[in-house]
């Protein structure tokens, strides 16, 4: 067992994957001097009990530990691999990526490498708790059985006083919006201490739902080294609130996973932002994608997730956005274009959110792509209304509510003059 035959052992079209193997789908591109079989065999070996050369003493388990290639496509760069779920801590997912997305990404046989998708057998999603509240939970919290909910970030999203953001999020609370959001990189900075800006939310949020009859709540950025995220959770908790929000992808998931199990005690949902993952995610044959990302969230126990929208500023095509909201909201998703399917058995669907460059003139366009069950935030096209955040927080919600009435946006402008503004100040086009 030395060399490229060793290698070879861990390739073999005949080995049908079980009920009970993690899988991985990846996309690879061998290096120039490396065939297409080498290339699959250090994947599957690297990720599991493989190494280089000859050893001079093997446990006898090891033939049962080895990840197994058992079905690729050259022509299209793709390959699945077969994991036996005994190497695995099932509530371990640092451990889980350790191993199927470590030290093969460094290997000089692959000039690419891209995990799209991971098949999450029932014994690790059964270690793992999923979402908190989930959409059905979180639209009870609000009050809100059937439209999308919203959300908007006080902009611009650095620079306010505790005060004055509070006083932004009273002006888009009482327009219609129902949910008020730090942005990711707003934590406890000397301008706007985090304790402050809760107090402060707290006591404009009473006045807010006393003037309109509504639920208002807000996702307040708890990111911080993680005993002081679980404190500033805490004081979230304290107030009355019913969300953290984490920035996931800095924050890790050991860390996740720590502070889903405070959140959960707290009865807190979290609010995922996905700061940094296009770090990883953005170039297409490279590294992870975002709806394997989504699909590993979910099982930690996000609530809401940014997903993309299409139709936005960032980068987001509708097929893995689609994609992406679908994993999140599905209870059971079946292998298409290339994605390998999951059955979420008891864990809770997570809601979607689309955010990044919207205004309530593509609304309409978003509610008929993604349907009802997706949170939908707008920043600039909220606060950059020319009759200020409350007429655009009313735009939004006008434009919402007439949409799920089934009225045309000529109708629904015709009825709103905030709504009637925000198209003339922005039209129904995307931005770029």
């Amino acid at each position: 067992m030395a060399g490229t035959e060793w290698y070879d052992e861990f390739v073999d079209r005949d080995a049908e994957p079980r009920d009970g193997d993690l899988l991985a789908l990846f996309s690879f591109t061998p290096d120039e001097d490396t065939s297409t079989l080498e290339a699959l065999g250090r994947i599957a070996s690297e990720s599991s009990v493989g190494t280089w050369t000859t050893l001079a003493q093997m446990p006898d388990r090891v033939p049962d530990l080895k990840a197994m290639c058992y079905d690729w496509d050259e022509e299209a760069g793709t390959c699945k691999v077969r994991y036996p779920v005994e190497l695995w801590e099932a509530a371990n997912v640092p451990q889980i990526l350790s191993g199927v997305a470590g030290n093969i990404f460094g290997m000089k046989a692959v000039a690419r490498l891209r995990l799209l998708d991971l098949r999450i057998p029932q014994e690790i999603r059964e270690a793992h708790p999923g979402p908190h509240l989930g959409i059905e939970g979180i639209r009870d919290e609000l009050g809100i059985p059937e439209r999308p909910p919203t959300a908007t970030v006080p902009k611009p999203k650095l620079g306010w006083t505790p005060e004055q953001h509070a006083e932004r999020g009273y002006e888009a609370w009482v327009g219609g919006v129902d949910l008020i959001k730090d942005d990711e990189n707003l934590t406890s900075q000397s301008f706007n201490n985090f304790a402050k800006r809760v107090e402060h939310l707290a006591r404009q949020r009473e006045r807010a739902e006393a003037e309109t009859g509504e639920t208002k709540s807000a996702l307040i950025n708890v990111t911080a080294e993680t005993n002081e995220a679980i404190e500033r959770a805490r004081l979230v908790a304290e107030h009355g609130f019913e969300y953290a929000m984490v920035d996931v992808v800095t924050t890790g998931f050991a860390g996740l996973q720590t502070i889903r199990e405070a959140t959960g005690d707290l009865d807190l949902a979290i609010h995922a932002h996905r700061a940094m993952h296009a770090m990883f995610t953005k170039i297409e044959d490279h590294g992870m994608a975002m709806y394997c990302l989504a699909k590993l969230l979910r099982l930690v126990g996000v609530d809401q997730l940014h997903t993309g929208t299409v139709i936005g500023k960032l980068v987001s095509p509708e097929n893995e956005v689609v994609a992406n909201m679908d994993q999140l909201r599905e209870a059971h998703t079946d292998p298409r274009d290339n994605l390998l399917g999951q059955d979420w058995g008891s864990i809770k669907p997570a809601f979607p959110v689309a955010s990044g460059g919207l205004h309530p003139g593509i609304v309409p366009d978003m509610i008929d792509l993604y349907g009802p069950d997706v949170v939908i935030q707008l920043g600039g096209g909220i606060h950059g209304h020319p009759d200020g955040s409350t007429a655009g927080a009313k735009a939004l919600r006008d434009v919402i509510d007439g949409t799920m009435r089934g009225d045309s946006l000529d109708a629904i402008t015709q009825d709103s003059k905030e709504a009637a503004k925000a198209i003339e100040t922005w039209g129904t086009e995307q931005p770029k």
